[in-house]
């Protein structure tokens, strides 16, 4: 059968539509609303089939005339008189006269007829009685529907309120207006206001219980022999600037650094090399503290673990936080001791430092592989790999090729000609091009899938990173992804993802935009707040200036990430940060020639960066001017009262000579007499002659009156000061 929509068919079936949706979804055939359109029908007209043979035998069991005193004929003997007359052509007179012999009425006119006559009346009365009785049979179905359960999250938005009640939106927003609550179909609103709501069309709502994203997905194990030997993945992580790109820039003879501002890696990198005709995936990690959580995210979809340590420099803080990564996510360390070249290389200081961490050389009596090498010079590099084999093989690292793909995202970026991009990594299954995917709230069909060098696959196996083209929006790196039975699984797997967050993302961002509750929350919680925007080019750089930004942080100041987001610097960007009062920081990204006006009207501080240092030193700053600050007197300038002149309307004036400095009209006031001071204040009024000025300078006389106080006397010492703020660092 061809598409049909809801209403279409319930009202073929002579159900109402509401009745429909319920029974589908009974039988797991999800649909929004009655405008939905459905493809398996014969599935919905079975269950119905089974109900109308249900229906119809009480019917003819029933006698409806069971008094056989009344003249309405009786159902079963009509029944009866039907069938026969289909069979014959001559109507039977007994059947009809069979109730005592009495003549059959004309209902309307009530005017005596012959048996032959009654062949209509009849038919029509008995179609009467069996739509009365279907009406009957629906008006009951339709008020035990009312006390039907609703299940619904705490908060919902008004929008999928009425989709859940099967009620029109307008509806909802009338009866929210008519109790002062002036609302659109976007709000959000609470459980408390939606039960009240539901209450008005008679039907009961339940809050219902969080989910997880993929409760519903059941992913059988694998049997053991359905396994297959997959290559391992390997993570090179350590301390910036200890040569780790270097050292797979060895490996792959290729050269990436060049390519990254300041010689540093600022994003996972994923590549595949083969050691003797074995393949093995390298992922690599950048190497500075702000790049933690993609460290971890990398040490997670790992196997192996190359620890680079320099021979010249040791354990730095970065190296300690790599082994803890490592160690959180259980996988095999292989210490590779780089820089052993370098003059100051000491292989056994490094060994003896790693011991305090429980990594123990396999030289000196421990477990841990750790191998002396240079990357610069290609020294020791074949050894490295083949202990990477070696370790490999000793772990016998196995998935099944043969199932639906699923795996991690690596990173993401979105890119102005192709639309969202993905690194991923494949951790069981094959995936293939066509393939439907979801990865968090994005989803989309493979279009094109590449490898680390450039060529396109029809197909990745286990282990293996590619690049992945037709998602529909930019995923977050460290999601996982699922192929599906079909795109439109995909898709509502998606949505259950937006729908989850949806109420939290809108409700949090109508209060981002609104300067009077951003400052009313600073007041009444007496915390002050420095909000930032951050955009990046690629997803794992954004994550990661949030992660660094917010660790900043502390008792006095609170870093509030406003928004984050992969692509340029757009007007919406600049709005929001006025909106707001945030500041912009661009990583690896410029403004919209279009932006550039709107940064100018509306007075957005952005800062752009290529080195994540000058990103976070310069919030730092920003940082200490939040700061309550300290203040230290600073005197400007001393004056003399050398004469005083009494005004009835004003008080006491003192012609004053400014001896040192300067006196200026916001100073703070002293009057000092005799070594001690007599008053503390401000000035009312200073002048010169009959003009008020804002200062005078040394050598020059002036009129000074004070602030509510007159006892001044010639000879006393007018001090004036500033109160001069103090910079503070953490």
């Amino acid at each position: 059968m061809s598409k049909i929509r809801v209403y279409e068919l319930a009202k073929q079936i002579g159900v109402s539509s509401k009745d429909l949706i319920q029974k589908m979804s009974e039988v797991g055939i999800n649909v929004k609303n009655h405008m939905s359109t459905i493809d398996d029908t014969d599935k919905v007209l079975a269950l119905y089939k089974k109900n109308t043979e249900g229906k119809n035998k009480p019917v003819e069991k029933k006698n409806l005339t069971q008094n056989n005193n009344k003249k309405i004929p009786d159902k079963k003997n009509v029944a009866q008189n039907i069938v026969q007359k289909n069979d014959k052509k001559s109507p039977d007179k007994k059947n009809l006269t069979q109730n005592n012999n009495k003549k059959v009425f004309d209902k309307k006119n009530t005017v005596p007829k012959k048996p032959e006559q009654v062949k209509t009346p009849e038919k029509k009365q008995k179609s009467k009685k069996i739509n009365d009785k279907k009406k009957n049979i629906h008006k009951n179905e339709t008020v035990e529907k009312k006390i039907d359960i609703v299940k619904i999250p705490n908060e919902i938005m008004l929008n999928d309120l009425a989709n859940k009640l099967d009620k029109p939106v307008a509806q909802l927003i009338k009866i929210l207006m008519l109790d002062g609550l002036m609302v659109n179909q976007n709000q959000v609103i609470d459980f408390d206001l939606a039960s009240k709501i539901a209450e008005k069309f008679n039907i009961n709502i339940q809050q219902a219980a969080e989910i997880d994203l993929f409760e519903d997905e059941i992913f059988s194990p694998d049997d053991e022999e359905d396994l297959l030997e997959r290559p391992p993945v390997v993570v090179v992580m350590g301390h910036v600037d200890h040569g780790k790109t270097s050292l797979l820039d060895t490996i792959r003879h290729t050269n990436v650094m060049h390519t990254e501002a300041g010689g540093i890696t600022q994003h996972i990198g994923a590549y595949t090399v083969s050691i003797s005709g074995k393949p093995i995936t390298f992922l690599d990690t950048p190497g500075h503290e702000a790049f933690t959580a993609m460290r971890m995210r990398g040490a997670q979809a790992t196997d192996i673990a190359i620890l680079v340590v320099a021979a010249d420099d040791g354990i730095m803080p970065q190296t300690i936080e790599a082994i803890n990564h490592a160690k959180a996510a259980g996988v095999e360390i292989i210490v590779a001791i780089n820089k052993i070249d370098k003059p100051g290389a000491n292989i056994d200081a490094v060994k003896q430092e790693l011991i305090g961490y429980d990594l123990v050389a396999e030289d000196w009596g421990g477990k841990t592989v750790c191998v002396p090498v240079s990357a610069k010079n290609n020294i020791g590099i074949d050894d490295l790999l083949e202990m990477i084999v070696l370790v490999a093989e000793m772990k016998e690292l196995k998935a099944n090729p043969n199932k639906s793909a699923s795996g991690i995202i690596i990173e993401s970026k979105l890119d102005r000609g192709r639309g969202p991009i993905a690194t991923v990594l494949v951790q069981g299954g094959t995936l293939k091009v066509g393939d439907p995917i979801v990865a968090g709230s994005s989803y989309g069909k493979i279009r094109a899938m590449i490898d680390d060098k450039g060529n396109r696959l029809k197909k990745a196996g286990p282990s293996t990173p590619v690049e992945i083209l037709g998602l529909s929006s930019v995923p977050n790196a460290g999601d996982t992804f699922y192929v599906t039975e079909n795109e439109k699984r995909a898709r509502q797997l998606a949505e259950s993802v937006a729908n989850k967050n949806k109420s939290a993302v809108i409700k949090n961002n109508s209060a981002k935009i609104s300067l009077e509750d951003l400052f009313g929350q600073i007041k009444t919680g007496n915390v002050k707040e420095l909000g930032l925007i951050i955009k990046a080019d690629v997803q794992g750089s954004v994550e990661a200036m949030k992660n660094s930004l917010e660790r900043l942080s502390n008792d006095e100041v609170k870093i509030k990430i406003v928004h984050g987001g992969v692509g340029a610097v757009t007007e919406s960007d600049i709005m929001l940060a006025s909106a707001s009062n945030a500041i912009v920081i661009g990583f690896n990204v410029r403004p919209e020639l279009t932006t550039k006006s709107v940064i100018d009207s509306e007075k957005v501080d952005v800062r752009l960066y290529r080195v994540i240092y000058d990103a976070i030193e310069d919030v730092k700053l920003a940082m200490q001017g939040m700061l309550e600050p300290v203040y230290e007197e600073k005197i400007i300038g001393h004056a003399q009262i050398r004469q005083l002149f009494k005004v009835s309307s004003l008080g006491t004036i003192g012609g004053a000579y400014v001896t040192d400095g300067k006196i200026t009209r916001n100073s703070k006031i002293r009057v000092v007499r005799d070594g001690k001071t007599i008053y503390e204040g401000e000035l009312e009024t200073l002048k010169r002659f009959k003009d008020n000025v804002k200062e005078v300078a040394q050598g020059y006389e002036c009129g000074i009156m004070l602030s509510n106080f007159n006892d001044i006397k010639e000879n006393d010492v007018v001090e004036a000061y500033v109160m001069e703020e103090i910079s503070q660092s953490r």
